[in-house]
Parts: C-alpha cells; sequence; structure tokens
C-alpha cells in the first residue's frame, strides 16, 4: 500500500496523468492526499475533477482558494479573472455533479502522522483547534447557507484571529488562514498580499511556520499553495508547491512511518502562465 501526497495540480490533468503512472498508483490499493487549488490556470481543470472523482475513498483532496474560488464563480458571485481556465468546467454537462462533489472535500485532513492544509495555521491554533474550525467551513460548505457563505467568503479582513468572532468575518478568517495564508506577525496578523518567497517577507512580518511559539510546533504540517517557496522538507513542515502551472514540476511524497518522506517524485509541467495567485 502506498500513502502519497501530491502538491497543486491547478487543472494539469496530463501532468497528473504522468506523476500517477510514475508512481505505479493504483486505487485498489492506494491513497493520494492532494494538498488545495485542485483546478484553474491549468487546462484541464473538469480533467483533473473527473479523475479525482473516479478514484473514490483513494484520493482524499484539500480545498484550495482556487477551489473555493470556482464554487464562488459557479453561482455568479465572483467573476472570473482574466486567467482563469475554468470555462471547459463550467460549460460541461456535469458540472453540477463536479461543483458538488468539490464542496464535499475538505479543509484540513490529519493523517498520517501530519496536519494537512492547502495555505497555512496561524500561530494561536493547536492541531484540536484548527480541525475544529476547518470543519465549521466545512459544515456550511455542503449546507443549504452555501451560496451566503460564498457571497461573503473575500476580503482580508479581519486579519487576525479571535476566539470571539463569528458569523461571516470568523468564517473568512478561518478560510484565509487555511487556503491563502504565507506571513503573519508573530500576533498572527496576517498579511494576504504578498506572495514572494522568504526574502520578500513584510516589514514586522514571517512565514507562519516561523512564528516563534506557535501551538504546532511539534506537529508536522504539509501544505502547498506556496510556488514561490517550492519544494521545503523540515522535520515540522513539508511544502509541496512546486509551481506546476508556472512551468515548474508536480511533485508526489511517498510517505513513510509517522509521515516521514520516503520518496520525492517530480513530473515537467510545462505551461505558458505567468507566476501568480
Amino acid at each position: 500500500m502506498g500513502l502519497y501526497l501530491i502538491g497543486d495540480v491547478q487543472g494539469c490533468d496530463a501532468p497528473l496523468q504522468r506523476l500517477l503512472h510514475k508512481i505505479d498508483f493504483s486505487p485498489s490499493r492506494d491513497t493520494l492526499y492532494l494538498l488545495g487549488d485542485l483546478v484553474n490556470r491549468g487546462p484541464d481543470s473538469a480533467g483533473v475533477l473527473r479523475r479525482l472523482m473516479g478514484y473514490g475513498a483513494s484520493a482524499q483532496c484539500l480545498l484550495g482558494n482556487h477551489d473555493l474560488s470556482l464554487l464562488a464563480i459557479a453561482r455568479g458571485l465572483r467573476a472570473p479573472h482574466r486567467n482563469d481556465t475554468l470555462h471547459e468546467l463550467l460549460a460541461g454537462a456535469d458540472r453540477e455533479p463536479m461543483l458538488d462533489w468539490l464542496r464535499h472535500r475538505r479543509m484540513a485532513i490529519s493523517a498520517q502522522g501530519l496536519l494537512m492544509v492547502h495555505g497555512g495555521v496561524l500561530p494561536q491554533w493547536d492541531v484540536p483547534q484548527a480541525l475544529a474550525l476547518a470543519a465549521e467551513v466545512e459544515t456550511v460548505l455542503r449546507g443549504p447557507d452555501l451560496v451566503d457563505f460564498l457571497a461573503q467568503m473575500y476580503g482580508n479582513e479581519p486579519a487576525q484571529w479571535s476566539d470571539s468572532l463569528a458569523g461571516a468575518a470568523r468564517l473568512r478568517v478561518i478560510v484565509n488562514a487555511l487556503t491563502r495564508l504565507r506571513f503573519c506577525t508573530p500576533e498572527g496578523a496576517m498579511d494576504l498580499r504578498a506572495s514572494g518567497g522568504l526574502k520578500d517577507a513584510p516589514p514586522g512580518y514571517l512565514p507562519w511556520f516561523d512564528v516563534p511559539g506557535r501551538k504546532t510546533a511539534t506537529a508536522r504540517i504539509a501544505f502547498g499553495h506556496w510556488s514561490t517557496l517550492g519544494l521545503v522538507l523540515r522535520p515540522d513542515i513539508v511544502s509541496l508547491d512546486t509551481g506546476c502551472v508556472w512551468g515548474g514540476c508536480l511533485s508526489a511524497m511517498r510517505l513513510g512511518a509517522g509521515g516521514a518522506a520516503e520518496e520525492i517524485i517530480q513530473v515537467s509541467c510545462p505551461q505558458a502562465q505567468a507566476p501568480g495567485e
């Protein structure tokens, strides 16, 4: 039985197929954990979703910011970005089953000795709280208030978590942290605009995983989202977005005992997109 983490696919179905062939993936034997941003900017988002849906429980998928954006665009609540590549999916006869499957994916997963998110975890959250807050968003995504939630999901405020937050503001902070976070202050105030590498941290901000005393410091966290960070393997973090859609590669990590990295497998992924979020 093989267990694999896979970084941001972003609609690149052909490279995903080649990666799965390279690891000799079998849905009857193996399990994939995909770290979000399944769709958008690549040429075949519909192909990615159809493939992953077909794998059933053997493909455990997180939601990323591009996946949530698709849900908002599909409901007419957000205008497509000029670089979005979602038209074929949205025009497909099977769009509704794909969208319904997508909104039932997870915001965070704890498995195989890892906490898995797309973006990051605020320093005030420990693992149980991160999972509980993720579950709050998952419940709304799957429920009758989906449209109201998506209509109020966007925005960079509040920039900081408080246990007293409620309603749309509370859900927005959770979504921003789990799907968009790169830099924050030691107090947990998020900067959601900076998208460069470590050297590009705004003054007073740190990569979320380097904040001293963060409550998840003893956990190992796997995430995607940060293509300019690239592949990072540390005892406490696994960064696995290697810029597939930006002309980099698509990466998988074979998991060993306790979430240890047994092997990194990569395939090239030439694309024409310019780097961006």
